[in-house]
């Protein structure tokens, strides 16, 4: 069957706290696992790396991420490299992210970035629920094409989906026949990375209108980006966008934003994970 499961592989992690310790525990199933857990800012942030040795995802490869972030810890996940889907020939190659984030605790959730190489047929799914009294960062900067290989986005699709439980939603297709969505000016104007950074928090955020001046301020210089602020029921949620032609600098805006507000909101420095700089 075209849309059968081919390669699928399961990856579980649990933080714990333990005293002034956050614990990962992993559980994995095929090829996708945890390569190791590091404490670059001391015992209470644990950094995660997650590895899928194969390197990419093929039609009918389906990549599941289960996150449990227990109350009081502390845990951020990346990956060494980026996530990239390769051309389809046998259905949807899927990525799907659940993450739940305990009361008192917090999630930073930042992979490297993810491409979409021509002719992929992709899902990425990532959905975020917290508890009262939790908090998360998280972030995508999504590359359409091989540019620098004269490969661009001609063919193919990708689905887009970005969820904080009860807050925001972020879904919509990426399809390389929609030339109004990525050639017009109501879209992404021809450019082909799009980066997102979300904070997210069940309380409301007194502080934002700073935060946003602060943000808008370091991102003067940066063309295509815009912050926002959002309240819901939920919680506030901070939003900061940004649109260019290669990864590396929309990475490098966002991960700017994110130093200033993990400062002013955690009182915690930038504290890039030691794998960025490999």
């Amino acid at each position: 069957m075209a849309d059968a499961v081919r390669w699928p592989a399961r990856l579980a992690l649990s933080a714990t706290r333990d005293g002034e310790a956050t614990r990962v525990h992993a559980r994995h199933d095929g090829p996708l696992r945890l390569l190791k857990t590091l404490y670059p800012e001391g015992r209470g942030v644990a950094h995660a790396v997650l590895v899928h040795p194969p390197g990419g995802l093929v039609g009918g490869d389906r990549l599941d991420i289960d996150i449990d972030v227990q109350p009081g810890a502390h845990l951020l996940v990346t990956t060494p490299a980026a996530t990239r889907f390769y051309r389809s020939t046998a259905g949807a190659a899927t990525q799907a992210v659940q993450a739940r984030v305990a009361t008192g605790a917090r999630l930073e959730w930042l992979p490297q970035e993810t491409l979409a190489y021509p002719a992929c047929d992709a899902r990425n799914e990532v959905r975020l629920t917290l508890a009262e009294g939790a908090s998360l960062f998280a972030t995508e900067v999504l590359g359409l094409g091989l540019p620098a290989a004269g490969e661009p986005f001609d063919r193919g699709r990708l689905l887009q989906h970005l969820e904080v439980t009860g807050q925001w939603l972020d879904r919509g297709w990426l399809d390389a026949a929609d030339r109004a969505l990525l050639d017009g000016p109501c879209g992404l104007a021809g450019h082909g990375v799009l980066g997102t950074l979300v904070y997210a928090q069940t309380e409301a955020l007194s502080m934002a209108p700073l935060l946003l001046d602060e943000a808008r301020e370091l991102l003067d210089a940066v063309p295509r980006s815009g912050v926002t602020h959002l309240q819901s029921p939920g919680g506030a949620l901070l939003l900061a966008r940004v649109v260019g032609d290669d990864v590396e600098s929309v990475t490098l805006a966002l991960r700017r934003v994110r130093a200033l507000w993990r400062d002013r909101l955690w009182q915690l420095s930038a504290a890039d994970p030691r794998i960025w700089a490999t």
